[in-house]
């Protein structure tokens, strides 16, 4: 996670800009690390990036696909969901729309669409898919292939008990302002690595979420 030492694009832009912006960066190839436990997604923290070398070599890799649905409203927002408190990963925690990639996805895209459709009811006739972002790999052998997408409003949430207590949204300008980047550290068999967080009100939005989103700031918000 080295900073970068680009001058940061101030964190307001407009919806429109934001956008364009994603639909000429963002592609729908799928990289080959998805699958592939040799390719190591880089983090840019090396204690992070030793953790994924371990881990790769101890578990098998678990292809999963996540979705950032970006609310197009007059200040655009991103739809998330805290977990339900008793599933066995990641219990409790703030989390995008998204789950393991199916033998009968099309595609991670396809995967993506259809967990947010069974998680939150969030009907794909209103989802302008807009490009996959960069491959996050976390440290429970997870590699996830997050999908930027446009949602235009007008939607209605059917919320999936089994799998998620709540669904909410968080304003685009906060998670994309570095000044709300915290970031923490811990550490894993003797390597320091460094993890983000971005609390907001009384919810903390941290691990591989806000670090998904710190990447969504540096291929969108950089020049």
């Amino acid at each position: 996670m080295n900073e970068p030492m680009r001058k940061p694009v101030p964190a307001a832009i407009s919806s429109v800009e934001f956008f364009d912006r994603a639909r000429a960066r963002l592609n729908f190839d799928v990289p080959a690390g998805l699958t592939d436990a040799s390719i190591i997604p880089l983090s840019g923290d090396q204690g992070n990036d030793r953790m994924l070398e371990i881990i790769a070599r101890e578990q098998p890799i678990r292809p999963a696909a996540v979705l950032i649905a970006v609310v197009d409203r007059p200040e655009p927002t991103v739809l998330l969901t805290q977990r339900s408190a008793h599933l066995n990963d990641h219990a409790g925690q703030i989390s995008f729309p998204g789950g393991k990639i199916d033998p009968t996805d099309a595609s991670p895209l396809d995967a993506a669409l259809r967990e947010a459709n069974e998680e939150v009811g969030l009907a794909r006739e209103f989802i302008d898919p807009v490009g996959y972002l960069d491959l996050y790999g976390t440290a429970f052998g997870f590699r996830i292939l997050p999908t930027v997408a446009r949602v235009r409003p007008g939607f209605t949430m059917r919320v999936s008990a089994a799998e998620v207590d709540d669904v909410f949204e968080v304003p685009l300008a906060f998670l994309m302002n570095p000044a709300n980047h915290q970031i923490h550290s811990k550490e894993f068999r003797g390597i320091e690595r460094s993890y983000y967080a971005m609390p907001y009100e009384e919810r903390y939005i941290w691990g591989a979420t806000a670090g998904i989103l710190r990447v969504l700031y540096e291929r969108i918000y950089l020049p």
